[in-house]
Parts: structure tokens; C-alpha cells; sequence
């Protein structure tokens, strides 16, 4: 069991390209299934399960109050995995097949006001983490991308002049993002100001650095957001997502084209970025309701 699932991961890094916080997802999930299946079902092997083991697992995890979200993400790293054990193994044998996934409410992403956002992307102090903060946040928010991408970049993926940054983004996809002039300025400052003392005497192309030098990671990342976020009096349960969600349904509130923000999110899918326009909608119902002497 654990030599198939370590040839599906490998799979999934190699012909797929997927990036590694996928990969451990998937992991996490597959390390629960050959749990269960081996321990509650008291199974071998990957052949002897059946369709009604798996759906002895999704009642386990239901009975255990996991979201619908968790529930239909496992159906789909079950089915994913099973379909290449169809393929590599030379089995007919799937016991995903008519397996349906629960229904799941679809949550509206939740953002922040343009006064909150020009709260955040206030940075006071000229040290270098200061300034780096600074490029950071306008960055996500001049961007969209989320935040593994963010932390991904290199310094030769910048071209200021040009005001754009290169992204290689899910499944290695390559797409071109516009910085604004705000973003570009951060940028820069940061690059001429703050990199190079964060860099100290190591080699690093990343460009966003921790105090030591080495990539900023994601929990780095999250801690500095939320704790600016507190000191500029933003109450929200803020993450980095927000900021791209921020990006998306403001743009698409003043006018932009959906097809161009689909582009610049780097969505495979136009029915992914179909979601910000009913925030759009939903916030333009409470403008009315707040604002309109009948409503």
C-alpha cells in the first residue's frame, strides 16, 4: 500500500507538476485512507477495497464532524488515486466509481474595505523589515497571487521598468501580472533600501528574506500579516488569501473584465473567478440597504 502511494506521489511532483503544498495534502489524505482501510477494514492491499469500505471511511469522518469541503476533498484524492493504480497496475478494479461527493454550501471569500486595505498597506518605519513588509503587502494586493507564489518569486522575475512581475504559478504554469506604480515604488525601496541588509554576506535570489537572510516562509509571512493588522486596528480574522481576494472583487467592482482578472488570478477555470462577482453583488445589497432611505 505505501510503495502505491508513494509511486502516486511521486506522480503527482514529476509528470503533473503540482506544487508541494498539494502534494502533502494529498499526503495527509492518503495516509488516512491506508490507515483506516488497514486498521478498521483489516485490509492487505489497494485491490481488496470496495466501494462500500470507502464509504465506511467518509461516514467515519462525517461521524467525526468534518466539513463537506474535507469530505469531497478526500472523494477526490481517493478517486485520483485510484484511477492511476487503474493505469500503472494494469487493474479494471476502481471502487471510486459512483462514489458522489456531498454538497457542499459555497462560502463567499471574504474581503477587506478600500479603507482597510489603505490601513494595512500603511507601513510606517524605514528599517529593513519595515520596508520589506511594505513591498510585501502592496505586492499581494497589487497582484492577486497567493501567497506560496508570493514567496516564490526571485529577483529575476521582477521587471520594474516594464511593471510587471513573471509568475510561475499551479501545475508550473507561467503568467505576466501588472504591478501598479504603488507596488513598483514598494518594490524598489525594498530592493535598494532593505534586501541587501536582510542578505547579510549569504546568496539568496528569493526576493522576500527573513531577519536571517534565508526565504521569508509562510508562517513568517502570516505572523508579520497579522500582527501589522492588529497594530493598524483591523479586526478581522485576516490571512494572506484575503489580500487576493481583496484584489479580485475589487477590480471586478470597478469595471475590470473577468476574463482579464481570471488571467491575472492564474485560474484554470473562468467558474473559479465567477465567485467574486456575487461578492460584488452581495456588497452592493448592503450599500443599498445601508444607504437608501427605502430600503
Amino acid at each position: 500500500m505505501k510503495d502505491a502511494v508513494q509511486d502516486f506521489l511521486h506522480f503527482l511532483r514529476i509528470e503533473k507538476g503540482l506544487a508541494e503544498n498539494s502534494i502533502n495534502s494529498y499526503e495527509r489524505d492518503l495516509n488516512q485512507y491506508i490507515t483506516y482501510i488497514k486498521e478498521k477494514e483489516e485490509l492487505q492491499s489497494v485491490e481488496q477495497v470496495e466501494r462500500h469500505h470507502i464509504r465506511g471511511l467518509l461516514k467515519q469522518m462525517n461521524d467525526q464532524g468534518k466539513s463537506a469541503a474535507s469530505i469531497s476533498r478526500m472523494i477526490s484524492t481517493l478517486r485520483s488515486f485510484h484511477q492511476f493504480i487503474v493505469r500503472e497496475y494494469q487493474t479494471s478494479h476502481d471502487p471510486t466509481l459512483h462514489i458522489e461527493r456531498p454538497k457542499r454550501d459555497r462560502q463567499l471569500p471574504k474581503v477587506l474595505t478600500n479603507e482597510e486595505v489603505e490601513r494595512l498597506l500603511e507601513v510606517k518605519g524605514e528599517k529593513p523589515i519595515d520596508i520589506r513588509n511594505k513591498a510585501m503587502f502592496e505586492t499581494l494586493y497589487a497582484t492577486g497571487l497567493r501567497i506560496s507564489e508570493l514567496l516564490s518569486l526571485q529577483i529575476d522575475d521582477l521587471h520594474l521598468l516594464m511593471g510587471f512581475v513573471r509568475i510561475v504559478g499551479k501545475g508550473g504554469k507561467e503568467r505576466i501580472v501588472p504591478l501598479g506604480q504603488h507596488a513598483q515604488n514598494a518594490i524598489q525601496n525594498y530592493v535598494d533600501y532593505g534586501r541587501g541588509s536582510l542578505l547579510k554576506k549569504y546568496k539568496n535570489d528569493a526576493l522576500f528574506l527573513n531577519h536571517r537572510g534565508n526565504t521569508m516562509t509562510r508562517q513568517g509571512f502570516w505572523k508579520v500579516l497579522k500582527t501589522h493588522a492588529r497594530q493598524q486596528e483591523i479586526f478581522k480574522e485576516i490571512t494572506p488569501h484575503m489580500l487576493r481576494h481583496s484584489f479580485a472583487t475589487h477590480l471586478l467592482e470597478n469595471g475590470a473584465d473577468l476574463r482579464a482578472v481570471q488571467e491575472m488570478l492564474g485560474h484554470a477555470d473562468i467558474s473559479t473567478t465567477q465567485i467574486y462577482t456575487h461578492v460584488s453583488k452581495t456588497r452592493l445589497k448592503d450599500i443599498y440597504q445601508d444607504y437608501h432611505p427605502r430600503a
